[in-house]
């Protein structure tokens, strides 16, 4: 397993981690198997969607921000319980096929990092398995 550490910038954020994942697959020296990217946070997450062109970020950050509003009479003390329930719509973890030492995307594919409660200092885990 191999860890990453990712210092976001804004409250909310999505970053570009495909490279770091492509790293990690070429490392294992793995040909073909499973690459689970993991993040260890309640109120971070990981995804995938469109990383060719930036105004998708940002779509995705502005409706989720609509969707679930930083203050809305939430009774969670710390004042993130919309970070938490944005970590839970995107989840903690993706498992990627991993096929001649490459991680399998689709043409406009990228892997996002997804800050919910920044900006923060954060790790994220890879872990391949395979033959």
């Amino acid at each position: 397993m191999i860890t990453y550490e990712v210092k976001t910038k804004s409250k909310v954020e999505l970053v570009d981690i495909s490279n770091k994942v492509r790293d990690a697959v070429s490392k294992s020296k793995i040909a073909s198997g499973v690459c689970t990217v993991f993040v260890p946070h309640t109120t971070a997450a990981v995804t995938i969607n469109e990383n060719a062109d930036p105004s998708v970020k940002a779509d995705i950050i502005m409706e989720l921000n609509k969707i679930v509003p930083f203050e809305d009479g939430y009774s969670h003390r710390e004042g993130n319980s919309a970070a938490h329930i944005k970590t839970s719509l995107f989840g903690p973890s993706l498992n990627l096929l991993v096929e001649r030492n490459e991680v399998v995307l689709g043409t406009w594919q990228g892997i996002y990092f997804c800050e919910f409660d920044g900006p923060r200092r954060r790790q994220f885990y890879v872990q391949i398995v395979g033959k």
